[in-house]
């Protein structure tokens, strides 16, 4: 998952720590949003589709399917002239997605579902049992194993070192990467 820069949307400022999950929630951290994108992960394109599938309002997936493009997530191909009609197709950034995806089904299973409702298959022949492994070492990840490094100019682990700064004059896009130098 190497970034792109001349992909990524214009920084935006947000409240609080410099941080990429605040980035990344503030494109992806309503539920519709999230929903949509399972459902082109499914394989499902198309606007009604999407709706059905998510039980989204029009009007609220709609921006959301929107916001996702304007984000560089997904993107609209048209698929009928007249009238104007699109599928919705995810973009490198969107299908970067897939690991979260399939975090949240795992812990959605695991937690809060008594019963499986959809299974991820790895080559077609097996339940997907993925695992969080560093590229560099090759190793499995565990919790314990990780350790925090702020890069953040005036951050530490407890928040800012600088008195008064409220961290509303940050931009997004932090660089958050494995103590080895991976993303």
């Amino acid at each position: 998952m190497t970034p792109h820069t001349d992909a990524r949307p214009v920084a935006t400022v947000l409240p609080g720590r410099p941080c990429s999950i605040a980035a990344a929630l503030h494109v992806l951290g309503e539920k519709w949003a999230l929903l949509a994108v399972r459902e082109l992960f499914y394989g499902n394109h198309r606007f009604d589709r999407i709706v059905r599938n998510t039980g989204a309002p029009r009007d609220r997936l709609t921006a959301r399917l929107r916001g996702l493009e304007e984000a560089g997530v997904v993107e609209r191909r048209a698929y009928n002239e007249r009238p104007p009609r699109y599928e919705y197709h995810l973009t490198e950034a969107g299908r970067d997605l897939a690991p979260l995806i399939q975090a949240l089904l795992v812990w959605g299973d695991r937690w809060l579902s008594p019963q499986t409702p959809v299974v991820l298959r790895h080559q077609a022949d097996h339940p997907l049992d993925a695992a969080w492994t560093c590229r560099t070492c090759g190793t499995e990840v565990r919790g314990p194993d990780v350790e925090l490094e702020i890069r953040s100019p005036g951050w530490d682990r407890q928040g800012p070192t600088v008195p008064g700064r409220d961290g509303a004059d940050h931009l997004d896009g932090g660089e958050g990467r494995c103590p080895h130098g991976k993303r």
